[in-house]
């Protein structure tokens, strides 16, 4: 029989008891919120704080089938669910924190590459290690003023704030993966008649892509963190600026629904890269 003790290391647990399991904690947690609901609507009926499941529904509503504010769309009487949503102020949100996001993405590539550099070369290393140690202790928050002055309140700003907040980390970190790949391969490469660029793209960079992969899945929480900074700071559209606006309105059954939204897509995007991962490098245990 199975050891059901929590505490044992080597237990290994019913699959479909360690789902139940899961699932029990989300059903505690929303049943609290529920019983959270109740009692304060049994003394205030209008209470806003904690929103009854009428009001949250009302909210998701709004917010998935009805036009933003600052949108000149006015839906007809016979418009599909698809073009109401296509106008809501969700998706209008959605794709713009969506455009920063994807972008400051694509942007921590080079920082990849200057890692893999600065691990292996040691002019790289020599050159801009030290750099790269001081500038990650800058608060980037502290830098939003800068960035506000330098590219405006429009696009680039977020961006760069988000790109500045998680780069040197991102670096660091590659970094040591590269120092930690064993001397012994890469003098068994040149051996084997590689050069230079073949040690570094072909040997190192391809073994330790997939722990470059998982430091990204653990910065997603702190890149979305610095572009909510940013669009609370100065925008006029995006996810965090919904949420801003409804705070001043006290529309907590329109920031819960953007909450969990907000977290459902940054599962979505942390469930992809994982299963990227192991289609790309089955022989990595993660």
């Amino acid at each position: 029989m199975a050891n059901l003790s929590p505490f044992d290391i080597q237990a290994r647990p019913n699959r479909l008891l360690m789902q139940a399991f899961s699932c029990l904690i989300f059903i505690v947690c929303i049943g609290f919120y529920m019983q959270t609901s109740i009692s304060r609507h049994r003394e205030n009926p209008e209470d806003r704080i904690v929103p009854s499941g009428h009001q949250l529904l009302a909210g998701i509503r709004s917010a998935v089938l009805e036009p933003a504010e600052e949108d000149d769309y006015i839906p007809a009487d016979n418009a599909s669910t698809w073009e109401r949503v296509h106008h809501s102020m969700i998706w209008k949100d959605t794709v713009s924190s969506g455009r920063r996001f994807f972008i400051s993405l694509f942007l921590l590539i080079p920082a990849v590459i200057l890692a893999l550099h600065i691990g292996l070369f040691p002019w790289f290393g020599a050159g801009f290690l030290r750099f790269v140690l001081f500038f990650d202790k800058i608060v980037a928050l502290s830098l939003l003023p800068i960035l506000f002055i330098v590219f405006g309140i429009d696009e680039w700003s977020k961006i760069a704030l988000v790109v500045i907040g998680v780069a040197p980390t991102m670096i660091l970190d590659v970094t040591q993966m590269v120092k930690a790949v064993p001397q012994e391969q890469i003098v068994k490469a040149f051996t084997l008649d590689a050069n230079n660029f073949d040690v570094a793209y072909r040997v190192v960079f391809r073994q330790i892509l997939p722990q470059v992969i998982n430091s990204l899945r653990l910065n997603l929480k702190p890149m979305m963190l610095f572009l909510f900074a940013g669009e609370m700071i100065a925008a006029s559209d995006g996810l965090a600026y919904r949420i801003a606006i409804m705070r001043r309105h006290m529309g907590m059954d329109i920031i819960l629904p953007y909450v969990l939204w907000v977290a459902f897509l940054l599962f979505l995007i942390d469930f992809s890269l994982r299963v990227i991962n192991r289609r790309l490098h089955p022989w990595f245990q993660a």
